[in-house]
């Protein structure tokens, strides 16, 4: 009966994969509308409950940390149940972040606050899974084109999140509502709605599948299925090293150019520009992932890198070439993010998949968690140039590691897969 299913799932396996992308893209559009909400006024909410400016990196904090706490949970929840599960609990939670911090502002309690940004840190957790499960029965040599089809689609929520400002702030006073609170409340209904789509689109599950057509039982061994340990332990260091290097600077960014008398309008501009370059452009990165390879795309990614931290270093006091570089800053995370994730798919097989992948997901957001928390002192000690300076020394360091690292026969097939 498995051996007839799996056939069967086979011959259907081109529409299923086109369903679970189209699944996919629409729940990371409908849940990244809560992310750019916390992003967006997440700060100014912080501010207004724990009446102090000190506490207006917590959002971003909080729902960093919350999304590294829960990475490795919901990976073993798609282990074990599938990523139909995975995806709707962790959309779930963030949606009881997002009402949380609408109640936490009515009540003024910040410490109900902190735990709704914490949730609504599932949401970022679940985008990152999201790119994973459109691998799960992928045809090889067009891994990276879906994968990056799911990230490119975060850019849509991404946008839109911010600028809900307005919408929210008349939903709010129609309703009665706290102020600042009806973009959350928006982000409420679609990432409830994002919540049924996952459940009803992901049927069958594509992580269900690809275990019954490799005739292996869900849950199965958790350490089988894991080739060149090395490359997966260097794939996770790219992932996560350019985490790290692309919020330290974009972290910094708009303190730097406040600080030089620059409006908050072109502050904005800046950002929206680089939230572009992070994802607008990724399908064309899955493409050539495929096509060139994957580790001639993550270097690609960081002479990208390399040319935005030159850039930002040497053009610190110019707004239009910040803007520049910001936007290569951008470019480089997605090339490197996009290829870097393909090649840890192609490493990893199995029941050890979705394991290793909430590892990577994990080490993501702690790097990047790292990366903002260190770069305040950095830019304090060095100026916004010596931070653009000690970004360029990981890059150096992550392109040592990519050329030096024994590739061994086993990623001989990945650098075309």
């Amino acid at each position: 009966m498995v051996r007839k299913r799996a056939v069967a799932d086979r011959e259907d396996l081109p529409a299923l994969q086109r369903r679970v992308v189209g699944t996919l893209v629409a729940g990371q559009i409908l849940g990244g509308l809560g992310i750019g909400a916390t992003l967006s006024i997440g700060a100014v909410l912080a501010t207004e409950v724990a009446r102090s400016d000190a506490f207006a990196g917590a959002a971003a904090t909080l729902s960093t940390l919350g999304a590294a706490a829960v990475a490795i949970p919901l990976a073993r929840l798609a282990q074990r149940r599938g990523r139909r599960i995975a995806l709707a609990v962790g959309t779930a939670a963030s949606l009881a972040g997002a009402a949380g911090t609408v109640a936490a502002t009515a009540v003024l309690s910040f410490p109900l606050l902190l735990l709704g940004f914490a949730l609504l840190g599932c949401g970022v957790a679940v985008n990152l899974q999201s790119r994973f499960a459109a691998t799960d029965i992928a045809d090889p040599g067009r891994r990276g084109r879906d994968l990056s089809l799911v990230v490119w689609s975060t850019t849509i929520g991404s946008v839109v999140g911010p600028n809900l400002f307005g919408p929210g702030e008349d939903l709010a006073q129609l309703l009665g509502m706290p102020p600042l609170t009806g973009s959350f409340a928006i982000a409420v209904v679609a990432q409830l709605a994002a919540t049924i789509v996952y459940l009803v689109g992901l049927r069958p599950d594509p992580y269900l599948v690809s275990r019954r057509l490799q005739n292996a039982p869900v849950g199965g061994d958790p350490e089988g299925g894991v080739r060149a340990r090395a490359l997966v332990v260097l794939a996770i260091a790219v992932l996560g090293v350019s985490h790290a290097v692309m919020v330290s600077v974009m972290s910094m960014t708009p303190v730097h150019l406040v600080h030089h008398g620059v409006a908050l309008t072109a502050v904005g501009l800046t950002l929206s520009l680089h939230i572009a370059g992070m994802f607008a452009l990724s399908p064309l990165f899955g493409w050539l992932s495929d096509r060139v390879g994957r580790y001639a795309t993550i270097l690609c990614g960081q002479a990208l890198f390399a040319a935005s931290l030159v850039v930002l270093a040497l053009g610190a006091d110019d707004t239009a070439l910040v803007t520049v570089g910001l936007v290569l800053l951008g470019l480089g995370w997605s090339a490197s993010t996009v290829a870097a994730s393909a090649l840890l798919t192609d490493l990893v097989t199995g029941s050890a998949r979705p394991r290793v992948q909430g590892r990577s997901d994990l080490a993501m957001n702690v790097a990047g968690a790292a990366g903002g928390a260190l770069a305040g002192p950095v830019l304090a000690l060095v100026g916004y140039a010596g931070l653009a300076w000690a970004a360029g020394v990981l890059v150096l360091v992550l392109v040592a590691a990519v050329l030096t690292v024994p590739r061994s026969s086993a990623a001989a097939p990945m650098a075309r897969a």
